[in-house]
C-alpha cells in the first residue's frame, strides 16, 4: 500500500469528479482496512498541488457572477442541487490536502484516521448529489459553479492551525446552519431523493466539524494556547466578513463549538 500522503496526492491531480471520488473510496478502503487488521502504515510526505486538479465543467466565476437561485421552481432545485455537488467536491479536496500538505506537522495516527474518514464521507456526498442530479436528466459541470471554493485552502496553505480553524470549523459548521432549510425545500417539493441524500450529509457533516474541533484544541493544548483566542484571531484573519446567523447551535455545540467560539464573530458583533 502506498504511503498516505502520496494517496492524497493521487487524489488531488485527479481530475474527474466521478474518478476523483471513486479513487478516493478506493485509498480510504485501503487504508481503514490496514488500520482494522493492524497492519503497519506509513503516512510518508507528499508535494501536493496548489489546486487540485477538476474537470473542464463547471465553468468557474466570481462568487457575484454566479446566477441567483430560485428554490421554488425545478430548475431552482437542480441548481441547488449542483451548488451542493461543487461544494461536496471541494471538500474532498480540502480533506485530501489537510494529509497531504501538513505531514511536516507530527500529529497522533487518529488525526489522519478521522480526515481519511471526512474524505471517504465527502465522496459518498458527492455521488449521492451527482445521482440526485441524474435523476432529475441533469449533471455535474451543466451549470456554473463558484470559484472561490478552494480560497480557505489557498490562504492556509502553510498554517494548519488556521485551515483547520476556517475550513471546519467556520465552512463545514456553515453547512450544519443551512442544511436543514434544504432538506425542507425538497421535502416540500417531493423530492425524497434529495431529501434523503442531504439528510446523510447533514448527519455526518457534524463529524467533519468536531474533527476540525478536536484537532484544532489538541494543537492549541500542545502550544499552552488558548483557543477561543486564537479561534478568534485565526478566523479574522483568513475569513472574509462575519459569519452569519441564525447559527444551529444544537448542531454546533454536537460538534464541539461553543457559541462564545462563534457568536462574537458574527456579522455586526462588536
Amino acid at each position: 500500500m502506498k504511503p498516505l500522503a502520496e494517496m492524497a496526492d493521487d487524489v488531488l491531480r485527479t481530475a474527474d469528479g466521478r474518478a476523483k471520488t471513486a479513487l478516493s473510496l478506493n485509498y480510504a478502503a485501503q487504508w481503514q482496512e490496514a488500520r482494522r487488521a493492524g497492519q503497519p502504515v506509513e503516512i510518508g510526505h507528499a508535494a501536493p498541488p496548489l489546486h487540485p486538479a477538476r474537470p473542464a465543467s463547471p465553468e468557474l466565476l466570481s462568487p457575484r457572477d454566479v446566477p441567483k437561485r430560485k428554490p421554488g421552481s425545478p430548475q431552482g432545485r437542480i441548481a441547488l442541487l449542483h451548488a451542493v455537488a461543487h461544494i461536496e467536491l471541494n471538500a474532498v479536496d480540502l480533506h485530501w490536502d489537510i494529509i497531504a500538505r501538513f505531514t511536516d506537522t507530527p500529529m497522533p495516527m487518529g488525526y489522519y484516521d478521522d480526515w481519511v474518514q471526512a474524505a471517504m464521507e465527502e465522496s459518498k456526498h458527492f455521488n449521492l448529489m451527482c445521482d440526485c442530479l441524474e435523476e432529475l436528466d441533469s449533471h455535474y459541470g451543466a451549470l456554473p459553479a463558484h470559484a472561490g471554493m478552494w480560497r480557505a485552502a489557498e490562504d492556509t496553505v502553510d498554517d494548519l492551525m488556521g485551515r483547520l480553524a476556517v475550513v471546519p470549523m467556520v465552512l463545514e459548521a456553515r453547512g450544519l446552519d443551512v442544511t436543514p432549510g434544504m432538506i425542507e425545500i425538497f421535502r416540500k417539493a417531493g423530492a425524497r431523493s434529495a431529501a434523503e441524500a442531504l439528510e446523510v450529509i447533514y448527519s455526518e457533516e457534524v463529524h467533519h466539524v468536531s474533527y476540525g474541533s478536536k484537532w484544532f484544541h489538541f494543537l492549541c493544548g500542545r502550544h499552552d494556547l488558548d483557543p477561543k483566542i486564537v479561534f478568534h484571531e485565526l478566523v479574522r484573519k483568513y475569513f472574509k466578513g462575519g459569519l452569519k446567523p441564525p447559527f444551529n447551535e444544537e448542531k454546533r455545540a454536537e460538534a464541539g463549538l461553543p457559541p462564545d467560539f462563534y457568536w462574537p464573530l458574527a456579522e455586526g458583533a462588536a
